[in-house]
């Protein structure tokens, strides 16, 4: 059989490009290598660009009883430990920028489980191990093995969707697979329980030790939190970092270790790379389109990658479905895929590459976060470009600043 979609990876991108798929009525194929659940190294905070999606899937209601938290503040925190909280309910529509907290534990395994009732074929435990190519060198297909049997398989499709993340296979036998630590993040984190001062807040502190990068507390409910630090690559090997034994000197410093005096850390450290969007990459070829990670789409100033990793399964599916309408899955059909998707987040990825780098200059970072903390005006003004109700472009323009001092 020759399905229409063999999507490699059940993870957010995989499986919304599996529902939107079941919605289009192609016959579908999702694999995953592990079996659910399982865990994945994320910080685990889900965007309201991820409830976006989650909202036209029906399944908002269904992420909220999931164990976590539901978020409605940003806190923000300066090098010197100044900290500007931003209320996410001002917003002009707070829904756009609702967001959780939730284990990918549980979310993962709950949107597989959604893929599986929406009707498409999923299979657990088939390791992808290589392409299957025509004669003329286009994809059609994968080939791999059942974990449980060791039976090899080669499985046929008109287009393979790789959802398989940072180290894609299908970017890697397509070729596409390029490290570049300039526009690549290593991030670590460890789960704590009995932290204190947490509510329903997502925190975000600048400090030196990983800039330009910052360290993370996300409140996973009942006193749990997922704590963290991320860094730029770069950076992170010229300066000879260990982001393992810096995030453990960071919770015993003076500013954290209160919180973190009866705080029990549970299970290890440990980290994973994010292969931001501060370039573009492609994303597509004969017979392929990468989604997620596997195409480079974590945003490079909040690290984010759900939302944007479900974008693209959307957008993945709408491409497949003209392309195979008109019968045409070669490269040339297929690059719309590219043009369509930054489209529509490359300015918002172009501008938050551009945050980046103005955050690895201290003074500036001090001086926007202090004069936040202290106007209402300037965090209603953040929220609302955390909202895109305001263009967030305008934090990289001169004029912002100059609002800043005069206003």
């Amino acid at each position: 059989m020759t399905y229409d979609l063999i999507i490699v990876g059940g993870g957010p991108a995989g499986t919304a490009a599996a529902l939107y798929a079941a919605r289009a009525g192609l016959r579908t194929l999702l694999l995953e290598k592990a079996r659910f659940p399982r865990d994945k190294i994320c910080g685990d905070a889900i965007s309201g660009k991820a409830v976006a999606i989650l909202g036209e899937l029906g399944l908002v209601d269904g992420v909220r009883r999931l164990p976590g938290a539901e978020v409605g503040h940003i806190l923000f925190g300066s090098p010197d430990h100044v900290g500007a909280d931003i209320d996410l309910s001002r917003a002009a529509d707070p829904g756009r920028v609702t967001g959780f907290v939730v284990r990918r534990t549980d979310f993962d395994a709950f949107l597989f489980a959604a893929a599986v009732r929406s009707g498409v074929e999923c299979r657990e435990g088939f390791a992808v191990e290589d392409l299957v190519l025509d004669a003329a060198g286009a994809v059609g297909g994968v080939r791999g093995r059942d974990l449980a049997t060791g039976r090899p398989e080669e499985l046929a499709a008109r287009i393979v969707l790789g959802a398989d993340g940072y180290r894609s296979i299908v970017a890697r036998r397509a070729g596409l697979y390029a490290h570049d630590p300039e526009h690549t993040a290593t991030g670590v984190r460890a789960y704590y329980r009995d932290v204190g001062d947490l509510s329903d807040r997502i925190e975000l502190h600048y400090v030196d030790a990983v800039r330009p990068g910052y360290l993370w507390i996300f409140p996973l409910g009942g006193g749990a939190a997922n704590v963290g630090i991320g860094m730029l690559g770069g950076p992170m090997k010229r300066d000879g970092v260990n982001l393992v034994e810096t995030l453990e000197r960071l919770v015993r410093d003076r500013f954290l270790a209160p919180r973190f005096a009866a705080a029990v850390q549970i299970g290890r450290t440990v980290g994973w790379q994010l292969p931001l969007g501060s370039r573009r990459r492609p994303a597509s070829g004969d017979g392929f389109l990468l989604l997620g990670d596997a195409a480079g789409l974590v945003d490079p100033f909040t690290g984010e990658g759900i939302g944007n990793a479900m974008f693209s399964g959307r957008r993945a599916v709408a491409t497949a479905v003209q392309a195979l309408a008109e019968g045409d899955t070669g490269a040339t059909s297929l690059a719309r895929y590219d043009d369509a998707l930054w489209a529509e987040v490359g300015d918002e990825l172009a501008v938050s590459a551009r945050l980046q780098r103005i955050a690895r200059f201290r003074p500036l970072l001090e001086f926007t976060i202090r004069r936040a903390a202290r106007s209402p005006r300037v965090r209603d003004m953040i929220c609302a470009m955390i909202a895109n109700e305001l263009p967030r472009k305008a934090l990289t323009r001169p004029a912002f600043y100059f609002d800043l001092l005069f206003r």
